[in-house]
């Protein structure tokens, strides 16, 4: 029945109900022995409470009642990240409650059913066997992976468009930089239209994923390379909206303790795919041509497109039941079947909440300054991050004389590196963090950020150890070591970041991740241009320094934001109390 489920809810089962009339399986609300669930009782927790009492910025200290009556409507409809819903654990999902609205004719007021889900309802992706959410998730890490291969996939091909068409090595470099770029941008716009209660997730994913697979099979057949750039960019826009939604999706459908588990093997995957893409294309380009980046992004896309387009069912809670109320008003023609997203939506203006949700990203970066330096820092890992490919090439073809196939498989360390840092992280989250959720909730969500100052302290000695022992006379395997360190590190640092940044944001965790995601691929865009001339004018050794002293100021200031935290948020207009 699960199989047929996923068959049902996937794009493709989508596509045959509603074009060839094919009901691969019956919904809940479609079986004969299906009621509404009766409405509960249930007094708002603290963290409703929390919720309800903050109102949202509007860049202004003060502002007539009309202006803030108009945000307050364009807060009630805005998206609820699923980490918030989650932390209650009281199953406010399942059960809706009854919403009245007095006629204007007379005083009376009708009920209008909020169309929900009871407690075992098999389309709740809350409700879903285990099974079941592993390979739903599974399916998004693939996509993820797919995307962020598709970034450095290209990288050992710059050294032929150099030969090819005389291009510089900064030049060269836009290949990476501009996808780079690209896919911070495209979030910005595609994240928040997934947050929408009639869109969903799976319409922003398959479209954007589509042209990201067209654009990839136009670049394949590209032959001047400003050309290819445009192309690598707009990949990068239409790839780019899973970085950032594929944390929602994971929220969608694990409870509050288990999200935690789930972010870190999606961020393995996000590791694993620019690391993993040199090594896929570093022994096809050079034997054949540069064309190998593009034919191998599109068959490892196209494979796990069809996989997505046949068994990827819709996870956003909003969306399922909007669909269900209209199904239900369909079957019952009764017109007072809402679900919770259409009975706020009402008269709302879209134009408004729109641009609302669009600037909010940059508002909070700007208005808080925790998030401000959080989303800094964590583009400066990035920069980072991406500025080891740059060096790679001057430190194993420069300085030990490896291949270019050899120097790809030399990015294998990253991977072992995330990994270890995957298995620290999910051990501390096991024997930490999920009996304190367990036994106290939520708590202090500074202390979330507590592995997260070893690592921060620990990864600009990685950066050292690979610099200085880059030497002709000191082994290759020492500076992949300092490589393997910062990649362990960092992974804990951003999964703690990760955790920390919607538990104390909760209603505004989708813009923040966005503005995040696109910081992270600005720096790292400059980062892969700066780079060269840093590291060929000072050298690996001493451009390295440089990185690891800023990364070291900054974990200091890392440890300020764990222990001032609690007054931050305070003084916070967006953050919640606990």
């Amino acid at each position: 029945m699960t199989i047929k489920e996923t068959l049902r809810d996937a794009p493709a089962g989508q596509l045959a109900r509603a074009y060839l009339g094919w009901q691969i399986s019956p919904y809940e609300d479609e079986k004969e022995d299906y009621r509404l669930p009766e409405p509960e009782k249930q007094e708002p927790g603290p963290q409703a409470e929390a919720q309800r009492d903050i109102a949202p910025d509007d860049g202004s200290e003060e502002g007539s009642s009309d202006d803030k009556e108009k945000d307050k409507d364009l807060e009630s409809n805005a998206p609820n990240t699923e980490l918030q819903g989650h932390a209650d654990q009281s199953g406010d999902r399942d059960i809706e409650r009854i919403a009245t609205e007095r006629d204007h004719h007379g005083g009376k007021q009708p009920a209008f059913q909020e169309v929900g889900f009871s407690p075992m309802d098999r389309d709740n992706p809350q409700n879903w066997p285990t099974a079941k959410k592993a390979f739903v998730f599974f399916q998004i890490c693939l996509l993820t992976f797919s995307v962020y291969s598709a970034s450095a996939i290209i990288t050992p091909a710059e050294g032929i468009f150099e030969e090819q068409w005389g291009t510089s090595g900064q030049v060269s470099a836009l290949v990476l930089s501009m996808y780079v770029l690209g896919y911070g941008l495209g979030p910005l716009i595609f994240s928040p239209m997934s947050e929408m209660p009639m869109v969903g997730r799976n319409l922003p994913y398959m479209i954007s994923f589509s042209i990201f697979i067209i654009m990839t099979a136009i670049g394949s057949g590209v032959s001047n390379f400003p050309g290819i750039v445009v192309i690598r960019f707009i990949q990068g826009f239409f790839g780019g909206p899973v970085l950032s939604t594929g944390a929602a999706s994971a929220s969608d459908i694990y409870a509050f303790n288990k999200i935690p588990y789930a972010l870190s093997f999606w961020s393995f995957f996000a590791y694993a795919g620019p690391a993993l893409g040199p090594v896929l294309s570093g022994f096809a380009i050079p034997l054949n041509n540069w064309r190998w980046g593009f034919w191998e992004t599109l068959i490892l896309s196209g494979f796990t497109f069809l996989l997505l387009f046949f068994s990827l069912p819709e996870t956003n809670a909003d969306y399922i039941l909007a669909q269900r109320a209209k199904r239900l008003r369909l079957k019952t023609g009764d017109s007072n079947l809402l679900s919770r997203s259409e009975s706020r939506s009402g008269n709302k203006n879209w134009v408004k909440l729109t641009i609302y949700h669009l600037t909010m990203p940059f508002r909070i970066t700007v208005l808080d300054p925790s998030v401000g330096f959080i989303n800094l820092y964590t583009a400066l890992v990035y920069g980072v991050y991406y500025s080891f490919f740059e060096s790679f090439p001057l430190v194993y073809m420069g300085t030990y004389g490896f291949s270019i196939g050899i120097m790809g498989a030399v990015f294998i360390c990253v991977i072992i590196g995330a990994a270890i840092g995957l298995i620290t992280y999910a051990l501390l989250v096991y024997f930490v963090y999920e009996p304190y959720t367990m036994s106290k909730g939520i708590g202090s969500p500074e202390f979330r950020l507590v592995p997260g100052l070893f690592a921060a302290a620990l990864a600009p000695a990685g950066m050292f150890i690979f610099g200085y022992a880059s030497k002709a006379d000191i082994t290759w395997v020492a500076p992949t070591i300092g490589i393997a360190l910062y990649a362990g590190t960092s992974f804990v640092l951003v999964n703690c970041i990760f955790v920390y940044l919607p538990i104390s944001y909760p209603r505004y965790a989708a813009s923040i991740f966005a503005a995040n995601g696109f910081l992270r691929s600005a720096m790292a865009c400059g980062a892969i241009h700066f780079s060269q001339p840093l590291f060929h004018n000072l050298g690996v050794g001493n451009g390295c320094a440089i990185l690891g002293s800023v990364a070291a100021a900054c974990a200091a200031a890392f440890v300020g934001l764990w222990y001032y935290g609690p007054n931050l948020r305070a003084r916070s207009k967006f953050a919640e109390s606990y």
